[in-house]
């Protein structure tokens, strides 16, 4: 049975490779450190089986936004900055890519997203994607791109919750 927990020690980290080594290098040397200072949260899929290899994993962080950058309609209804979350590293290890794991992190992520949002103020989920291609495949829950910069990418929170993710 699969299930995502808080990183911990116990995890194997260095075994993690998803091709990108700044993914790879955050895991194995930095997402603990930022856990114990309380910066941000790493989350790993794991399988009962092998509980401590990671299939993947996603850091969520608090973040402020100048609400200038957001699309309009929206910046209209806030002053000029406001609070959010925001979905720091998001991958999937080689050898289980392409294989749905992706939207169990991403279905993951919204649902504490959507429980930070009631119980501390924020407006919404942000990502910075990569490239184009990382762009599309967060495009495809429903982010949209900020003005002025089309790869930070925002999902209103009433948008998470009229379309929470299983």
């Amino acid at each position: 049975m699969f299930k995502i927990v808080l990183l911990d020690k116990f995890h194997n980290r260095n075994q993690f490779d998803c091709k990108n080594t700044v993914l790879n290098g955050f895991l194995k040397k930095t997402a603990m450190q930022h856990i114990t200072k309380g910066m941000s949260r790493t989350f790993v899929l794991i399988n009962d089986v092998s509980p401590k290899e990671i299939i993947g994993f996603y850091t969520l962080s608090i973040c402020e936004v100048e609400s200038e950058h957001l699309p309009a309609t929206i910046s209209k209804k806030y002053p000029g900055h406001v609070p959010a979350v925001k979905l720091a590293r998001l991958a999937v290890s080689k050898t289980h890519q392409h294989m749905g794991y992706g939207n169990y992190l991403i279905s993951s992520a919204v649902n504490k997203v959507i429980l930070i949002s009631e119980n501390v103020g924020v407006i919404g989920f942000f990502v910075d994607a990569k490239d184009e291609y990382a762009k599309e495949y967060y495009q495809q829950y429903g982010f949209i791109s900020l003005n002025g910069n089309p790869l930070t990418l925002f999902l209103p929170i009433q948008t998470l919750i009229q379309y929470k993710l299983p």
